[in-house]
């Protein structure tokens, strides 16, 4: 497995560095086996550090995770707590997902944009347009998944929605976590 670890605006030493890849590689190993790379980002914000980390799978799935603590190495550690419960919950799908699928995930590259918005709608004038403004474009992936695999992938990311493309219809789908707790999906193919 590939490790990319380091910091934003702070020193990662190469203790933390060989602690990180051990205990990484061991969580993944337990879990996924076959993983392709990680990148573990450490930060500081208000006097906390700050452990991101994302690792992919060689089956094109992505886990993610953060934390925050007051020592570097305990936000790294909650942070590989947060994954290692993420994998544990989907292990057995996980080696399912290995086993059923003959070839890696296909996943198409897309635009994504940030767009300005404001922070008190009821202080702002009427906008004199209705473009928005764009704040940052930066290129995504588009996963060709199947429905419960696109579950799994939302889950795994802690994202409240993912965008993929429908391994049956081949049509861009949206999965959501909903208000009261449970999966939405939405199909453009199936509306009549």
């Amino acid at each position: 497995m590939r490790y990319q670890v380091s910091g934003k605006q702070i020193d990662i030493g190469s203790a933390l560095s060989s602690h990180v890849q051990t205990e990484l590689g061991s969580i993944i190993e337990k879990y996924a086996g076959r993983p392709t790379d990680g990148t573990v980002i450490f930060s500081k914000d208000a006097g906390e550090f700050v452990c991101e980390a994302t690792v992919h799978l060689s089956s094109g799935l992505t886990t993610q995770a953060k934390a925050r603590a007051f020592d570097v190495y305990e936000a790294f550690d909650k942070c590989g707590e947060k994954i290692d419960k993420q994998l544990r919950r989907y292990k057995r799908r996980l080696k399912d997902h290995y086993r059923d699928r003959e070839s890696p995930v296909e996943s198409l590259m897309a635009s994504s944009y940030i767009l300005a918005g404001s922070k008190d709608e009821e202080d702002q004038p009427e906008p004199e347009t209705l473009q928005p403004i764009i704040v940052a474009e930066m290129e995504t992936r588009i996963n060709s998944l199947s429905v419960g695999e696109a579950v799994m992938q939302m889950e795994l990311n802690g994202a409240p929605v993912l965008v993929f493309k429908n391994e049956r219809g081949g049509n861009l789908n949206v999965v959501y976590r909903r208000d009261d707790g449970n999966i939405g999906w939405i199909d453009p193919s199936n509306s009549g």
